[in-house]
């Protein structure tokens, strides 16, 4: 009797979880750089509070249409695809089979155990096994449009929260290095959360996150204040 071990593989969260990275590091970096570039314009803490609780609406609704918009056309796209695949599968069903053998010919089998798996697997899903195999979608890859759009709205909310929060509680003095450097704090928890649940290198993503973040604030912390000093 065959003994089958439990697999727990990851990249089933592929999906949802890039959605959520994206929203959330875009919801922290965007806005505390807003934050940062709007502070160092020497603004009263009010209109920095006021711009970033715009920029997380406007940026929650951004990334939402935008994630809609991008993975509906991937959508479409795979629609389009499988259509035509289906169309070809009714009308050239022999020429279908041998183009499935062939791909199992180039990843390794000899012709005849080729044709013999096209044959099994096109009699049980023909479409499924062309889907798989010749256009690489799959139930995993499938792209789910409202998924990632509620996704990345969501964390990017979350994620541009927490700079607003240094706002409130941070003194005007100190508003500056308190919100970068809370933020730099979030964005290196983020990488770790995000490389623990795909499985990836901590310490990697952690500081790549990190620097990216750094860098965007830096740079728009020195516009700010030239475009300060200029008006």
């Amino acid at each position: 009797m065959r003994r089958w071990h439990a697999e727990n593989h990851l990249v089933s969260r592929i999906g949802w979880m890039r959605a959520a990275v994206l929203g959330a590091n875009d919801g922290i970096v965007s806005t505390a750089s807003l934050i940062v570039g709007v502070a160092s314009a020497s603004a009263a803490s009010s209109e920095v509070l006021v711009a970033g609780i715009a920029a997380l609406v406007a940026g929650a609704m951004s990334m939402a249409a935008g994630e809609y918009v991008s993975v509906s056309s991937q959508s479409d796209t795979e629609n389009a695809d499988l259509e035509r695949e289906r169309v070809e599968l009714a009308t050239q069903p022999e020429m279908e089979h041998e183009e499935l053998a062939n791909i199992y010919v180039g990843r390794g089998l000899d012709i005849a155990l080729a044709r013999q798996v096209a044959d099994q697997l096109m009699a049980k899903d023909a479409l499924g096994a062309h889907a798989r195999d010749e256009l690489g979608i799959s139930e995993i890859t499938t792209a789910r449009p409202i998924q990632a759009a509620l996704t990345s709205a969501a964390t990017f909310a979350v994620g541009a929260a927490m700079p607003l929060l240094m706002v409130l509680v941070s003194p005007a003095s100190i508003l500056i290095p308190a919100v970068s450097i809370a933020s730099l704090l979030f964005l290196a928890l983020l990488g770790a959360i995000g490389a623990k649940a795909g499985g990836a290198n901590i310490t990697k993503a952690t500081l790549r996150v990190t620097f990216w973040g750094a860098f965007a604030m830096a740079l728009t912390a020195g516009i700010g204040a030239i475009v300060g000093t200029a008006v």
